[in-house]
């Protein structure tokens, strides 16, 4: 009698996925949904970003409660997954949030997603497509913010999706005129049109696979957009 292993159980659980944010996230505008869009049932997830949050102002708002509450609901019947990504708002001084109080908050998303059973993934900002005078590189605008994500992973042992690195990268390769087809508005270069979300969001999934190889039987394969990506092909 063949009997299955405690870690093939763990892997036969569906996965929920929980997405906080900001805008970059968050539905109409963020990579969020195109991720979302591409997992198999009965894997599912739910966009909980928000336009505008900084760290603070996501708890403050309900938002975290929200994510929070899922866990508490969901973790006992499917793994559950929480991708953490902020920064285009902390970054802001009119915010009022320190980048110590910017750190210290994703260490402690992060934290509190383990206590309730979760595992949370430290997802570092989408780049902003500009390209500041000519340059033929986007600008590194949120290259410490990233920073703080990387160092949020590191000291929670949490996964790190860095998104910010493979983004800007993709868009570098692909250069200004193409990274502004994903544009949600003209002269928008940091929210996404609906074809932009799914291919940040398919950015996102790949991220993802590359650290849990596991989860792929979730996801909607997509060898071509996949295959751009890796290539820095415009898709």
């Amino acid at each position: 009698m063949a009997f299955s292993s405690p870690a093939e159980k763990r892997q036969a659980k569906p996965p929920a996925f929980f997405l906080a944010g900001d805008s970059t996230t968050a539905v109409n505008g963020g990579w969020g949904n195109g991720f979302i869009s591409q997992l198999k049932a009965p894997a599912w997830g739910v966009n909980i970003g928000k336009s505008g949050a900084t760290t603070r102002s996501y708890e403050a708002g309900g938002y975290w409660a929200n994510i929070t509450s899922h866990l508490r609901q969901y973790s006992f019947e499917y793994d559950s997954y929480v991708t953490i990504s902020f920064g285009h708002n902390d970054q802001r001084p009119e915010n009022g949030v320190t980048y110590a109080q910017y750190q210290a908050n994703l260490i402690r998303f992060a934290n509190e997603v383990k206590s309730l059973g979760g595992t949370p993934l430290l997802t570092s900002s989408l780049t902003r497509r500009l390209f500041s005078n000519g340059s033929a590189e986007a600008d590194d605008s949120l290259r410490n913010e990233r920073l703080a994500a990387v160092a949020a992973a590191q000291q929670t042992n949490s996964t790190l999706i860095d998104l910010y690195a493979a983004s800007r990268t993709y868009v570098n390769a692909i250069g200004n005129a193409p990274a502004q087809r994903y544009n949600l508005a003209s002269g928008d270069r940091t929210h996404l049109n609906p074809w932009g979300e799914k291919v940040f969001g398919r950015l996102v999934i790949d991220l993802l696979l590359k650290q849990k190889p596991a989860l792929s039987q979730w996801f909607v394969a997509n060898a071509t957009l996949s295959g751009q990506l890796t290539n820095g092909i415009p898709a």
